[in-house]
C-alpha cells in the first residue's frame, strides 16, 4: 500500500504567480486548511523576471515557506533533470498549486501528480480565459495567440495538454479544483470552487503608501506579444502622459530594452524597472495619486491592493487602430472585456495620439 500523500507543492514561473501563492497561503493558513508548503520556482531565462522572482522568493522564505529554485530552462537537458528531480515530490503531494495552466512545463508536471486537490492561482488576465475555456471544454490556448490551425509543436504536445486539461477538470469524487483569483469570473465549470483574492497579505505587510502629486503610467507587453503596433503604442503613451501629467513609467518585466529606451527619449518619462510586482511597489510607495494603465491585470488588482488609500486607478482602452495585422481576432474583444469588468477604476476616453 502506498504512503498517504501529504504537503502542498506549488509551481510558479513569474513574480505575480508567486505573489498570488503567498496570498492563497495566507488565506489558507487563516482558515487552517493547509499544511507544509514547498514553493518550486521554475525559473525563466530573462534577467528582469529572474530578479523579481528572487526578491519574491526572499519574501516567501520570510513567511516560513520552503523555496526550491529550479534552473528549469538552463539548457537542452534542464527540463529532464527538473522533472526527474521533482517526480518523487509530485507523487507524494496531497495538494498541487499552479500559477499558469497554459504552461507546457506545468501541463507536463500535472500528468505525473495524483494529488486529490488542485489549486490554480492568478496569472493575470489569463485566468479569465483559462476558466472560460475549461467551462467550454476547449483546448487551452493563450488569448493573444493568432487563430487558425495548431502548429507542429502544438500537435506533438496535444496529448499532454489534453491530459492536463482532464486533470484540471473536477471528477466529483476523487479530485477537487479551486481557482484563487482577483479577476472577474462568470462562467465556472461544475465542481470548480472559486475563492476571492483580495490581497489581504499584501495590505497587511506593506503600506499604506506615501503619495506623490503627479501621475504614474503602467507599461504593458502588448507590443512584445505582437498585439499592438509599437509606433501606435509610443504615440498613445506620449498623449496619455501629456494629458494627465505623468512623469514615471513603470515598465512591464517583458518590455524590451530598445522599446523602453525609445519611450524615455521620445516622451521624457522616467523609466522605472520594478524589482517586485506592481501591487507591492504601489502599496509600498511612493506612488502617484493617479495610476494610468492600458487594459491589463493591474486594473483589477491595484484597486484591491490600494483599498483605504486615495490612489485612483484609471484605464485607457486600446483603440482597434493600434492592433497589428497579426493580432488574434479575439484580441479586441478580450481587451475590452478586461476593461469593462474592472471594478473601482476610472474609464478614460481613448487618447488621441500626437502625430
Amino acid at each position: 500500500m502506498s504512503a498517504a500523500r501529504s504537503g502542498t507543492l506549488c509551481f510558479v514561473e513569474s513574480p505575480v504567480q508567486l505573489l498570488n501563492v503567498l496570498e492563497w497561503a495566507h488565506l489558507a493558513e487563516s482558515t487552517d486548511t493547509t499544511d507544509r508548503i514547498t514553493l518550486v520556482v521554475l525559473s525563466p531565462t530573462d534577467p528582469m523576471t529572474r530578479g523579481q522572482l528572487r526578491r519574491m522568493a526572499e519574501l516567501a522564505r520570510d513567511e516560513g515557506h520552503t523555496v526550491r529554485w529550479e534552473e528549469a530552462r538552463g539548457g537542452a537537458t534542464a527540463p529532464f533533470r527538473t522533472i526527474g528531480g521533482l517526480a518523487g515530490a509530485l507523487r507524494k503531494a496531497a495538494r498541487i498549486v499552479i500559477g499558469d495552466p497554459f504552461s507546457r512545463y506545468v501541463q507536463l508536471l500535472l500528468t505525473i501528480t495524483r494529488a486529490a486537490e488542485l489549486v490554480v492561482v492568478d496569472d493575470g488576465t489569463a485566468t479569465m480565459e483559462f476558466v472560460s475555456q475549461l467551462a467550454r471544454g476547449e483546448r487551452l490556448v493563450r488569448w493573444h495567440r493568432r487563430g487558425g490551425r495548431p502548429g507542429p509543436r502544438d500537435v506533438v504536445f496535444a496529448p499532454v495538454s489534453a491530459a492536463a486539461r482532464r486533470r484540471l477538470t473536477p471528477d466529483g469524487t476523487r479530485r477537487t479544483v479551486e481557482v484563487f483569483s482577483a479577476m472577474p469570473i462568470d462562467s465556472v465549470p461544475d465542481g470548480v470552487r472559486v475563492t476571492r483574492n483580495d490581497f489581504t497579505w499584501t495590505r497587511a505587510r506593506f503600506g499604506p503608501p506615501r503619495m506623490t502629486k503627479g501621475s504614474d503610467l503602467v507599461g504593458t507587453s502588448l507590443v512584445e506579444t505582437g498585439v499592438v503596433d509599437p509606433d501606435r503604442y509610443l504615440e498613445a503613451v506620449r498623449a496619455l502622459a501629456r494629458a494627465h501629467g505623468a512623469t514615471r513609467y513603470f515598465a512591464h518585466r517583458r518590455e524590451s530594452s530598445d522599446k523602453l529606451h525609445r519611450l524615455a527619449v521620445e516622451t521624457g518619462l522616467e523609466i522605472v524597472r520594478p524589482d517586485l510586482p506592481l501591487e507591492l511597489i504601489a502599496r509600498r510607495g511612493p506612488i502617484g495619486r493617479t495610476i494610468l494603465s492600458f487594459p491589463s491585470t493591474v486594473v483589477h488588482t491595484l484597486p484591491l491592493a490600494l483599498v483605504g488609500t486615495e490612489v485612483r486607478v484609471a484605464v485607457c482602452d486600446i483603440d482597434p487602430a493600434w492592433l497589428t495585422e497579426n493580432a488574434s481576432p479575439r484580441a479586441q474583444g478580450f481587451l475590452s472585456g478586461v476593461t469593462g469588468t474592472a471594478r473601482d477604476v476610472h474609464r478614460l476616453a481613448s487618447v488621441a495620439p500626437a502625430m
